[in-house]
């Protein structure tokens, strides 16, 4: 049988952690809270289930506190999990049944992640399978009997189990005010993540969100760097913030640089918008 550690990054959960952690923390082997600057009860509460509770600073940078919470495990296997998580007594069972029987040579375990249509997010999907159980220490191996290589590609496995995501309200309003510092302090966004910060806008912003972003995407329209879509979402939301502001020559020039390529439905709305 595998040994897991839990890891989870928290800041002000006291209305939920424990719902999580009753659900999961039987089926570890070690508990990893890392508090990012709560000031409820979030640290009173995870203390009655594990003293693995470390502080880090935030930095707008999740994947920076969860690098530190990953270091922090000693097992083999690391569960991921956020506090607004829960696994079922159908999920629980299914994976009580895959620790037991998990092949060693399995490095990442995804499982499905439901609910996430709750409230109004990114996705357009219910239900997706997302990496959850990560091998701590990757053991490289060779592989080809002739021309060998060693094996790059992690063994993933799909398994059955469903992570119910229960949140009491957006993340939106968090995850924009994460985009604003990250470009205001001139980082560069990835395709993925320049996506997200146009798609959360549109799903989620109000006119004040499109105000304060519009100066990066005004600027991102003009970087020669990025690619079509990259080009054509920088275009869409300098559009809707122009619009919004009263801006009509900024309005059209953006609108245009959209309709003069393949055109899409957000720009005709946005048109639409205008002309009403």
């Amino acid at each position: 049988m595998i040994t897991i550690s839990l890891c989870m990054i928290v800041k002000n959960e006291e209305r939920v952690l424990g719902r999580c952690l009753d659900s999961v923390a039987d089926l570890v082997d070690e508990v990893i809270v890392v508090d990012t600057g709560s000031t409820d009860r979030t640290k009173e509460i995870a203390a009655s289930y594990t003293d693995r509770i470390y502080d880090f600073a935030w930095v707008d940078d999740f994947s920076a506190a969860r690098n530190f919470a990953f270091s922090k495990a000693t097992k083999e296997y690391i569960y991921s999990a956020d506090a607004d998580e829960v696994l079922s007594e159908e999920n629980r069972e299914r994976f009580r049944v895959l620790k037991e029987n998990l092949f060693p040579e399995i490095e990442i375990v995804q499982m499905k992640y439901g609910n996430q249509l709750q409230f109004g997010t990114v996705y357009n999907f219910d239900e997706e399978y997302r990496p959850k159980l990560f091998k701590r220490q990757r053991e490289f191996v060779w592989e080809e009997p002739v021309h060998e290589m060693v094996r790059l590609t992690p063994m993933v496995f799909d398994s059955d189990i469903v992570v119910t995501h229960l949140p009491e309200e957006s993340h939106a309003g968090r995850d924009l005010q994460v985009f604003l510092r990250q470009t205001g302090r001139g980082v560069r966004l990835s395709k993925r993540l320049h996506n997200l910060y146009a798609r959360e806008l549109f799903l989620s912003g109000g006119p004040e969100d499109f105000a304060r972003a519009r100066a990066f995407f005004c600027q991102s329209a003009a970087d020669v760097e990025r690619g079509p879509e990259e080009l054509t979402e920088s275009c869409l939301v300098a559009a809707r913030a122009a619009r919004l502001a009263g801006d009509v020559a900024d309005f059209f020039k953006y609108a245009s640089k959209v309709i003069a390529g393949e055109g899409c439905s957000e720009i005709y709305l946005e048109l639409g918008l205008f002309y009403e």
